[in-house]
């Protein structure tokens, strides 16, 4: 006999009977509401062209790796990293680890130096969350560190930089810094991120290639 669910349960599921993304998701076939986040964070800020060679951190269920697929030609390429299964097509290079960790980044390094550097590294990272929003919000600067090293290291000149993030302290000083080393660097939250929810993402277009000024701010 199934136990009884927590009254925290019937919450999540309620919502996510009413979530309008959710619903969208699953008549379109998408893996997660999470693709919508990227269509319209692509469509407002041109960060994908068919050859784009792409960095995806925290990339599980798939829900931007199939996103990304489908705007890729045959010139482009993947490479989708999470400890976690990731739905992806043949040509994605997906690597099973955490972004930051020695061997996964060797491997990256490897992949980029193929691809003679990267143009766009996008982050879906999130911290398991405690509760504790202090504990939380200091776990999710961390995650926004490692890929900003991560497009310190393999961004080519005039690459792009997307991740996910938390309003809360740190992060406009993350975001200030980040400003010192692309173009522009802009705050935003999507329609399919739920109103409630702290999550933001920051996206930053035009790495100016000073990788040494970029790896003091790490």
């Amino acid at each position: 006999m199934a136990g009884k669910r927590s009254k925290s349960s019937d919450r999540w599921l309620r919502r996510q009977q009413k979530d309008h993304f959710v619903r969208a998701a699953h008549a379109q076939g998408q893996v997660s509401r999470a693709h919508f986040k990227l269509v319209e964070i692509d469509q407002k800020y041109k960060l994908l062209a068919g050859n784009a060679r792409i960095l995806e951190l925290g990339a599980a269920p798939g829900g931007w790796t199939n996103y990304l697929e489908g705007k890729l030609s045959n010139k482009g390429a993947l490479i989708a990293v999470d400890p976690l299964p990731i739905t992806a097509g043949v040509h994605t290079e997906v690597l099973v680890g955490l972004a930051g960790d020695e061997e996964v980044d060797k491997e990256i390094d490897r992949l980029a130096a193929e691809l003679d550097g990267l143009t766009l590294v996008l982050s879906d990272m999130a911290p398991n969350i405690s509760g504790i929003r202090a504990v939380d919000q200091a776990r999710a600067m961390e995650l926004a560190d490692v890929a900003r090293m991560a497009a310190a290291k393999w961004l080519v000149t005039g690459g792009h930089l997307a991740i996910k993030a938390f309003q809360g302290e740190g992060l406009d000083e993350w975001v200030a810094q980040t400003r010192q080393c692309f173009k522009k660097v802009v705050i935003t939250k999507p329609k399919s991120s739920r109103t409630e929810s702290r999550e933001v993402f920051v996206v930053a277009k035009g790495f100016s290639g000073v990788r040494d000024a970029f790896n003091d701010l790490v």
